[in-house]
């Protein structure tokens, strides 16, 4: 940043000082080429023709230089078929006039006709009364004094501009250290953080950087509640696998004739606990990528034809949006969906409803699935999310399925609700999810 301001300031300091000095150039061009006129017309006023022809001053000049050898003002006057005329101050030179010049009108030029003496010329052609000749009157400075002026005027402008350009300089880099300093303030907070434990920027700062540092807090919190939840998962995976561990050494330990039986048993029981565990993992996991999107339409229907399979004599109905998205893992998707609809299969009386989206303006895309089954008491909803529970005892299952379900819907910032089913009587699991972000057309 202090890298192109410093360039930008150089190149417009550039430009500015080219285009001030050529606008001071000309103006003291100018004002030099007036005084050089106006003794131009002093001469052309005071000049008249004589019996002989020849041009003559009725009154003398008013500048005392025209009559001082080498002054550095001269003047002079040419006629075709005279003589020139020149002043006392050109002493044994003359200047050379443009001859084929006939523009009434005075003409400035610079000559270097004079070594080491430039000029600044001014002439005109004037037809005078009495003489049919065109004359040619011609007034010359020196352009010491007009070059030293233009020199002192670069000098003031270039000493100006080097000092505005510095405090240009100055300027920006005091103002981009010092608007970059809350950047380094966070720098340092973040450092903090990393060496004394805390868990949050707290520093105040100004707000055109509070929205990072709300987002970099953000971000922390779900770091920290990412590893709450691994070191909560760990230790239920721990705490699940501990009594089957112990059942399992008590019974080697005690040589137990039942062991074959009990380590089958146990090692079941563990080998759904992993698969619980690994599920809600792969969740997790998943949701950290923050892009995932699936059709819940497409889903229900591959479970579905899934589900009949197993189930034969089971009628399924499907209905809904079509083009509903989610935003979860199609992976994850077709879990959540193939635990409830097995379960309406397994526990329903031979019919389950699956329905798609019902409340399209709703913020949470809606799921619901009932069965005609004899449903599940209210005061035992709350409970039925627990790992392990079953209220039907009878039919062959881990217990495990609402379970992951529920857990995998919370990490996906979604919810499962239980009701009784208006339509078939049984139970009516509604699962709800978040939505997915609108597609682009970048998308």
């Amino acid at each position: 940043m202090m890298l192109i301001a410093a360039g930008w300031i150089s190149i417009l300091l550039l430009f500015g000082g080219v285009a001030l000095d050529r606008t001071l150039t000309a103006l003291v061009t100018g004002q030099f080429d007036d005084r050089l006129e106006y003794l131009l017309n002093a001469m052309v006023g005071s000049a008249e023709i004589g019996p002989d022809g020849e041009v003559y001053f009725n009154r003398p000049l008013g500048d005392q230089r025209f009559l001082e050898p080498n002054s550095g003002l001269y003047w002079q006057i040419s006629g075709e078929g005279y003589e020139d005329w020149p002043s006392r101050s050109l002493w044994d030179r003359t200047l050379d006039i443009r001859a084929d010049e006939r523009d009434p009108d005075p003409d400035f030029y610079d000559s270097g006709q004079f070594a080491g003496e430039p000029l600044r010329v001014v002439e005109r052609s004037v037809q005078l009364p009495g003489s049919e000749t065109t004359w040619k009157f011609a007034v010359a400075g020196t352009r010491d004094e007009l070059d030293e002026q233009i020199g002192e005027n670069r000098r003031i402008l270039t000493i100006s501009f080097a000092i505005l350009g510095i405090g240009l300089f100055l300027m920006a880099m005091f103002q981009t250290l010092y608007g970059l300093g809350p950047l380094r303030r966070i720098r340092r907070a973040i450092a903090r953080i990393r060496t004394t434990g805390r868990n949050r920027v707290t520093d105040p700062l100004p707000r055109e950087v509070q929205p990072m540092v709300d987002e970099l807090n953000a971000l922390l919190e779900h770091s920290e509640r990412q590893a709450q939840e691994a070191r909560t998962h760990a230790g239920n995976l721990a705490h699940a696998l501990k009594t089957p561990l112990t059942v399992l050494t008590n019974a080697a330990s005690a040589r137990s004739e039942d062991l074959d039986d009990t380590v089958l048993r146990e090692a079941a029981t563990m080998r759904r606990q992993v698969d619980h565990h690994l599920a809600r993992a792969r969740a997790v996991g998943r949701r950290a990528y923050g892009l995932s999107r699936s059709n819940v339409m497409e889903s229900a229907e591959a479970v579905e034809r899934a589900v009949a399979r197993l189930y034969p004599k089971v009628r399924f109905d499907l209905d809904g949006k079509g083009a509903c998205d989610v935003a979860i893992e199609r992976q994850d998707l077709d879990e959540l969906l193939g635990n409830i609809i097995e379960n309406a299969a397994k526990y329903g009386g031979g019919s389950v409803f699956i329905t798609v989206d019902p409340d399209p303006e709703a913020p949470l895309a809606s799921i619901w699935v009932e069965d005609d089954g004899a449903g599940i008491p209210e005061e035992e909803r709350s409970r039925i999310f627990g790992r392990g529970a079953r209220l039907d005892t009878e039919k062959p299952g881990t217990g495990l399925g609402l379970s992951i379900v529920n857990d995998v819907v919370g990490i996906y910032g979604g919810t499962v609700e239980l009701d009784e089913s208006e339509d078939l009587g049984g139970l009516l699991v509604i699962l709800n999810l978040p939505r997915a972000a609108a597609a682009t057309a970048a998308d």
